[in-house]
């Protein structure tokens, strides 16, 4: 013989279920889009990095300002991204060994749902939506 508890807890479980899947999605989402946008920084950052080695061997004659540019620009393009929206500058280029050498790199990206979320914060945000990655690296050259 059943219970009459039984009865009244048949909707209980969709009721619980249609609280937490809301939840477990956005954090799924959430863990998704930070991914990918940790993913596009890292790739900015190794792409100044490939820039900036390049420029502080040792070799003779040294890498101009504009062939390091070209090193930094070739890497995102092998990477797949559009290579006209990315700005790259470069000082301290053909210095004596032990100047510093520096190469930054911005790209803007669309975030997706990440990019509406840190317009409310202190990331600035363009009016496309797309935040501007940045990536610098600093290298004494040899």
């Amino acid at each position: 013989m059943k219970s009459s508890d039984n009865k009244s807890q048949h909707g209980t479980v969709a009721v619980e279920f249609g609280i937490v899947l809301p939840i477990l999605m956005l954090t799924l989402f959430g863990i998704t889009q930070f991914g990918t946008a940790y993913y596009k920084q890292q790739v900015l950052t190794a792409a100044v990095r490939e820039g900036a080695r390049m420029g502080v061997v040792a070799i003779s004659p040294r890498p101009s300002t504009n062939q390091i540019q070209q090193k930094v620009l070739a890497y995102l393009s092998d990477v797949g991204w559009d290579v006209s929206k990315a700005a790259v500058s470069v000082s301290g280029a053909q210095q004596t060994s032990g100047s510093a050498l520096t190469v930054q790199a911005t790209y803007p990206t669309s975030l997706g749902v990440v990019s509406k979320l840190v317009q409310q914060g202190s990331i600035p945000v363009d009016a496309n939506g797309d935040v501007s990655l940045k990536a610098k690296v600093v290298m004494e050259i040899e």
